[in-house]
């Protein structure tokens, strides 16, 4: 049985990278719009990896958790001033590895009817970064 539809979410994404690059996770929090209900949440170790790359792999996992949900609208909070606005066009993709991580995040725009991304302050963004410490303190490393 697949999940309900939920036509609008709001996501908020974090990258954690102890070392940068280091021990490396993702903390995603997805809320519903209207009521700010939490859907999922995700707390994930992602191997050893540069702050930045930690920033994008959340928000491809975000957009996958949105895609399961089968949202139309979705709003990406971030703390990452880079990734939004590398997103919205504003600073240049340099970085090879950023350059592939976003021609994924643009293919996986095209699922949804609306997506934005923003840049908020570190305070408005503690949930995600709970989710992301979290996999650092308490998951195994496997690589």
């Amino acid at each position: 049985m697949s999940p309900k539809a939920v036509k609008r979410v709001r996501i908020f994404i974090d990258g954690a990278s102890r070392g940068n690059p280091g021990p490396a996770s993702v903390g995603v929090v997805v809320r519903g719009a209207e009521d700010e209900t939490v859907l999922r949440t995700v707390s994930k170790r992602i191997g050893v990896s540069t702050n930045n790359i930690a920033e994008y792999c959340a928000l491809v996992i975000g957009l996958q958790e949105a895609l399961a949900l089968r949202a139309a609208d979705v709003e990406v909070f971030t703390d990452s001033e880079l990734v939004a606005r590398q997103y919205s066009g504003e600073y240049k993709i340099k970085d090879a590895a950023l350059q592939q991580y976003f021609v994924i995040v643009s293919h996986l725009k095209t699922a949804f009817k609306s997506l934005r991304v923003t840049h908020v302050p570190r305070e408005l963004n503690k949930d995600a970064d709970r989710e992301a410490n979290k996999a650092l303190d308490e998951q195994p490393t496997f690589f």
